[in-house]
């Protein structure tokens, strides 16, 4: 018995992450019917979720409800919520006024505050804004805001995508936002799709740049066969398992699943698969 209770409390030991997953990737199935997909992702084993969208245009505050009813709807689900991708990027706009984005981030860290979330997430870049010069408006955009969301006791954090590391005669956009933003203000939500798609360096060398200033990743793996095709979470040739050994020098907290095209056979059942992959093959050794 002596011998047996190690393996045994091994056994039951809890990963030190939650398996998040960006809701994004279920989209059609959540505008189908969307407590059903949220119940499904819940049984596949995610225990948090990452939100996307938020009361701009035609997208009523979350999935055209309040952030109150969606609280109690991802309750209802077993699901919590630490981070939410925000419509900020709408509002980068030159013609747009100051004031517009001012009292947009005033919502967002209202909703973000009853959804019990700690992040709130720049998603995205119009094409016409990714100048080495726009970069650098960009920043100061990403500063100002983080104070306004740091003042309301919240996180702002920048997504990635591929453009971020497109090569400006020797200067990236990724390189000019970690210059040029508060580390304090401004956290990254690192993709690692797309640094792996496009970035010259690896993720150990941008988390040796700034320790500690990558809270939030996206895990979704590449197809073996198309670089632009994602696959399921263990299908792909991302080598998720070694640059997991290092969250801790990039300060992890939280990671979401994610998958963006390629739903063979379709969207939910290729949740359940990376779900699997990651507590069964990832979360277990970290």
């Amino acid at each position: 018995m002596a011998l047996a209770m190690p393996n045994l409390t091994f056994a039951h030991a809890k990963p030190k992450f939650k398996l998040g997953l960006q809701l994004y990737s279920i989209r059609e199935a959540m505008e189908k019917d969307l407590k059903s997909a949220l119940k499904q992702i819940s049984g596949f084993g995610y225990q948090e979720v990452e939100t996307y969208g938020f009361n701009y245009g035609n997208n009523k505050y979350y999935w055209g409800l309040s952030p109150v009813q969606a609280k109690q709807l991802l309750d209802d689900c077993n699901l919590s919520t630490p981070a939410g991708h925000y419509d900020l990027d709408k509002f980068f706009s030159k013609s747009q006024q100051p004031d517009a984005m001012e009292r947009y981030v005033d919502q967002c860290i209202e909703g973000a505050h009853i959804l019990k979330q700690s992040y709130i997430v720049w998603p995205w870049l119009a094409p016409e804004y990714r100048t080495i010069d726009e970069f650098k408006r960009l920043s100061a955009t990403l500063n100002s805001i983080g104070e306004q969301i740091k003042k309301g006791g919240l996180q702002l954090a920048y997504h990635n995508h591929e453009f971020e590391f497109t090569d400006h005669h020797g200067e990236m956009g990724y390189e000019t936002i970690l210059k040029e933003t508060d580390p304090d203000l401004v956290k990254l939500e690192l993709d690692l799709y797309w640094l792996s798609h496009s970035s010259p360096l690896k993720p150990i060398e941008w988390f040796k740049k700034q320790p500690g200033r990558f809270p939030l990743w996206h895990i979704k793996d590449m197809s073996k066969i198309n670089r632009e095709l994602h696959v399921p979470v263990g299908d792909g040739q991302i080598d998720y398992k070694t640059i997991l050994k290092d969250y801790k020098i990039a300060g992890m907290k939280h990671l979401f699943v994610e998958q963006g095209n390629n739903y063979v056979p379709d969207v939910l059942t290729n949740m359940k698969k990376s779900a699997y992959y990651m507590n069964n093959e990832l979360l277990k050794g970290l």
